[in-house]
């Protein structure tokens, strides 16, 4: 063990039972006072007024937390990281105190540039939108109290912090640190898994052992990321496991999507109506008032209405193409751009108008697909001490095989038609079904 706990407060605090922050699910968080410092700037506040899941909460009501509650999870899983590390010679010799503290400081900064429904919008892939790690930029700018404080407080140069929440410089030691922060087993992944689980009120994302995986955590064989001793593996493949579910029962349930369609074409047709740069710096409630306010007397005024108003009046689905049930029409609209994905639900509303025999209108009906990015893949190594030797989980996990070899993405996520609905009886009357859906759908692309 090094000496990072006796220098670094937070580490010392662990379990102190000294000033605390408690999460859910009784979860102590070390509060020192220059951790106040940063939790108490306008900045970081700001993430208090932005949910974690967004329009999951629209099908799950729990799931109302907030960026805030998250960021503050995933540095206490920091705090568990090194102090686990500090047990590796290797890790001892690369992170010194200036380096542990810069993770800290950036664990808790982690999702400092996230806007309200950032990942919906994101997807879109529009041009001008930075990343939202990049626009953490605007709220550690030197005029910022959040810069002030991270020089004042921790004597650190907010473009230290900037540097790891984007990737800008190939340096080991920065590099082990991203690794850390956002990697195959990262701390992110670690705290949203568990928190998006309990607030939604399932168990999928909480069946694996949180314990057990932290406690196997080394340096992989380069010295720039992390792996995991074999005593790690069964933890490690129920991660993987956890966060398969995760995907395929919440954060992609077709109702989910739904909600997410709506707004996500609301957002396309009134970007040009609304002020982007003001509107990314504002909380959830701040966002949905403009749009709402833009979308006076234009065709989404339906769509946004239907998804914030009073009356909840979510789209139906209408149709469903999976990669195992319909891999050609899957291939064909999954990882389109989402500007081809509005033309093709247009061309589509046509022609399930002259089916019914009403004009519908071109918001009537959406298209949903995976996005054109993959999420990440589970590429971890498996520490042997016995042999010395890494292996790739893949190589050692038949069930880490079976997903490396299929993809992630084609077995959680559906390309889904979605209808207002006030047109699902006409559907019904003209007795339309799945092999007319196909065939429409084919011809509209």
């Amino acid at each position: 063990m090094t000496d990072l706990s006796a220098s670094i407060p937070e580490l010392a605090e662990l379990d102190s039972g000294g000033s605390i922050i408690r999460l859910p699910s009784e979860q102590n968080v070390p509060f020192s006072r220059r951790v106040r410092a940063i939790v108490d700037t306008p900045e970081f506040q700001r993430l208090a007024e932005i949910s974690q899941l967004g329009l999951v909460a629209k099908v799950y009501p729990g799931a109302r937390h907030t960026r805030f509650e998250h960021a503050l999870g995933v540095y206490h899983n920091a705090l568990l990281y090194i102090r686990q590390l500090c047990r590796d010679p290797r890790f001892a010799e690369k992170v010194d105190t200036k380096a542990a503290e810069l993770l800290i400081a950036s664990s808790l900064l982690h999702d400092l540039g996230h806007w309200p429904y950032c990942h919906p919008i994101e997807d879109l892939g529009l041009s001008g939108l930075p990343p939202h790690e990049s626009h953490a930029r605007r709220f550690l700018a030197n005029d910022t109290e959040l810069a002030g404080v991270l020089r004042r407080e921790w004597s650190i140069e907010p473009d230290d912090v900037i540097d790891v929440l984007a990737s800008s410089s190939q340096d080991p030691v920065r590099c082990l640190l991203r690794s850390i922060l956002s990697g195959p087993i990262d701390i992110d992944k670690l705290d949203y898994l568990e928190r998006d689980s309990l607030h939604s009120g399932v168990p999928y994302g909480r069946h694996f052992d949180k314990q057990r995986l932290i406690q196997s955590l080394v340096l992989n064989e380069a010295g720039d990321g992390l792996a995991i001793t074999s005593k790690g593996k069964t933890a490690a493949e129920l991660m993987v496991h956890s966060r398969y579910v995760m995907f395929s029962e919440v954060y992609w349930h077709h109702a989910v999507r739904s909600a997410t369609s709506m707004f996500a074409r609301a957002f396309y047709e009134l970007r040009e109506r609304v002020d982007l740069s003001l509107m990314f710096t504002d909380s959830d409630a701040g966002m949905i008032a403009q749009l709402r306010t833009a979308a006076e007397g234009h065709p989404t005024a339906r769509l946004l209405e239907s998804v914030f108003g009073r009356r909840r009046s979510l789209y139906k689905r209408a149709a469903e193409f999976s990669h195992l049930n319909d891999p050609a029409v899957y291939e064909k609209l999954s990882r389109r751009p989402y500007s081809e994905l509005v033309e093709i639900s247009k061309r589509l509303a046509l022609r399930v108008g002259a089916a019914v025999g009403q004009d519908l209108s071109p918001m009537s009906l959406l298209v949903d697909g995976p996005p054109p990015h993959r999420e990440v893949e589970f590429a971890v190594d498996v520490y042997f001490p016995k042999e010395r030797v890494y292996r790739p989980l893949r190589s050692v996990s038949p069930m880490i095989d079976a997903l490396a070899r299929t993809s992630f993405d084609d077995y959680v996520k559906r390309v889904r038609v979605f209808v207002d609905p006030l047109v699902v009886p006409a559907l019904r009357a003209a007795g339309i079904d799945d092999a007319w859906w196909r065939e429409a759908v084919l011809e509209s692309v």
